[in-house]
């Protein structure tokens, strides 16, 4: 049996990792999905003092709170950055750290710094003075690669239940020292694993740091947990295992 801790990515809460966590706790682990401050059930603690490190300190007072060790520590896509940082504070914690559709961004590096400067433009002014990122509008037709797998009662279900994001979770660069490094894993969707093994042999800063010998396929789209969710649970149960 292994302790997973899932932290979800951009506007998502625990709810979207249910079926994971059934999958995995059928397979005789101990689960904890996360809601990080903000989002889902927690929206109505949204605010501009709502920061990186905020959700960073949200998953490592559960971790010790709860008297968690050798804990599996997943993280979806932007729930990678503070899960990265939550693993430098308490590595005598974390056995290892799961990037699902994320990486381990490099000390200094923002979630805004992996997007092109016209997409940062966009995202801006859909923001304007505001201090939340809305949600995509979850249309297959406009981006086809990423929602890949979900269906339309799913689709329906994005966009009823995504929450706008704390903005400084994205502009708030990751920082980390590296002090005591954890092992890793990766779960590639949208990346075929070819790319991301030239990627990583090119030291690209989206993969800084990750193991060669722990890199998995699911080819999907970028929401796993939704799309294949049993596959993924399988996929994070042999990462266990091994």
């Amino acid at each position: 049996m292994a302790t997973f801790v899932l932290v979800p990515g951009f506007w998502l809460g625990a709810w979207a990792w249910r079926e994971v966590t059934v999958a995995l706790r059928s397979q005789g682990h101990e689960v904890h999905p996360m809601t990080l401050t903000g989002l889902a059930e927690r929206d109505h603690l949204a605010g501009p003092a709502v920061t990186l490190d905020t959700h960073t300190t949200d998953i490592v007072r559960l971790i010790e709170v709860e008297d968690l060790r050798d804990v599996l520590l997943v993280g979806h896509s932007g729930g990678g950055m503070p899960v990265a940082q939550a693993a430098d504070r308490v590595p005598d914690r974390v056995a290892r750290v799961v990037y699902v559709e994320s990486g381990p961004l490099p000390d200094g590096t923002a979630q805004f710094d992996t997007v092109p400067p016209a997409e940062q433009e966009r995202l801006r002014a859909a923001i304007g003075d505001g201090h939340l990122l809305p949600p995509p509008a979850w249309d297959p037709a406009a981006d086809p690669t990423n929602l890949a797998g979900l269906d339309e009662p799913t689709l329906a279900l994005l966009r009823a239940r995504a929450t706008p994001q704390p903005l400084r979770t994205a502009t708030d660069p990751v920082r980390r020292t590296g002090n005591h490094p954890v092992p890793t894993a990766l779960v590639a969707s949208t990346f075929p694993l070819s790319v991301v093994q030239q990627m990583i042999s090119e030291e690209h800063p989206f993969f800084t740091g990750l193991a060669a010998g722990q890199l998995h396929e699911l080819p999907t789209g970028h929401w796993p947990m939704l799309s294949e969710p049993k596959a993924l649970a399988d996929v994070l149960d042999l990462i266990a295992r091994s």
